[in-house]
This record gives C-alpha cells, structure tokens and sequence, in this order.
C-alpha cells in the first residue's frame, strides 16, 4: 500500500454523512417515543389508583354488590 492517504469522494462523504445525520435522528426521535410512553404509563397507572379509589368509595355509599351503568348511572345489585 502506499503512502499516499485515500479519499473517499465528495459524493460518498455527503450520502455517508446524511445516512449518519439520519441514523442520528431517528435515535433522537426513538428516545422521545420512549419518554412519552412512560408519560403515558405513569398516567394509566394514576387514572387506575383513582378508579379504585372511586370504586371503593362507592362500594361504601351503595354496597359491595353493586354495579353502576356507566352510560346511564344506574345501580343495581350484582347478579350471581
């Protein structure tokens, strides 16, 4: 080999360094989805703690065996 260092072209740089700027990228774009979807785990584990707080709330005002209609807001006893 000689001594003579090599060069890739101008053509080859610029795809190498766009196809390196968009593996970035998307490594970029991937963290975010990640953070928003434990953003979004935290709050389904909130809003349950919260429905069962309601839950047993009304457990208390209307009994153990009771079952509200969530459209119409209804109780009635649960049927065996």
């Amino acid at each position: 080999m000689s001594d003579k260092t090599k060069k890739v072209t101008q053509e080859e740089l610029t795809k190498l360094q766009e196809l390196h700027n968009s593996f970035v990228q998307a490594k970029v774009s991937l963290g975010d989805v990640e953070l928003q979807k434990q953003n979004i785990l935290e709050g389904i584990k909130q809003i349950r703690t919260m429905f069962f707080e309601m839950e047993e709330q009304l457990k208390e005002t209307y009994g153990d065996n009771s079952v509200v209609n969530l459209e119409t807001g209804e109780v009635t006893e649960k049927k065996e």
